[in-house]
């Protein structure tokens, strides 16, 4: 039992250092860019790019990161289970939602209308 508990334990420890090595990177880009404001914006931006895509990979390679990855490939296989509606059940719909609009701000504008001429009558 102690040998599994030393494993999580140097397994957290190496977990907080690639948590410690993501954080410099991001800190690394942000600084990066600031200090090196002189160049190009296209430069830079590749720059901060890079990093990011270096510490976006070390973020990965965590627990935490792998289950995030997970999370990701289970969305895209649910999104493939999505039925989406055809080009006119989209119209229809839209133009019933917009029907519906224009119905309800016209009660509105009759409504406010009768009640500022009911207050309007009343104040004098």
């Amino acid at each position: 039992m102690s040998e599994r508990a030393e494993g999580q334990s140097g397994s957290s420890v190496l977990e907080g250092v690639k948590w410690v090595i993501v954080a410099a990177l991001v800190a690394t880009a942000v600084a990066g860019n600031s200090y090196f404001s002189e160049f190009s914006p296209l430069y830079r931006a590749l720059g901060v790019l890079v990093v990011g895509l270096l510490a976006a990979f070390v973020a990965l390679q965590t627990e935490q990161g792998k289950a995030f990855n997970q999370l990701r490939k289970d969305s895209m296989v649910e999104l493939r289970k999505v039925v989406w509606p055809t080009r006119q059940e989209t119209l229809q719909t839209t133009l019933i939602v917009l029907v519906f609009v224009l119905i309800v701000a016209l009660l509105l504008f009759v409504l406010d209308w009768v009640l500022n001429g009911a207050i309007s009558a009343l104040i004098g």
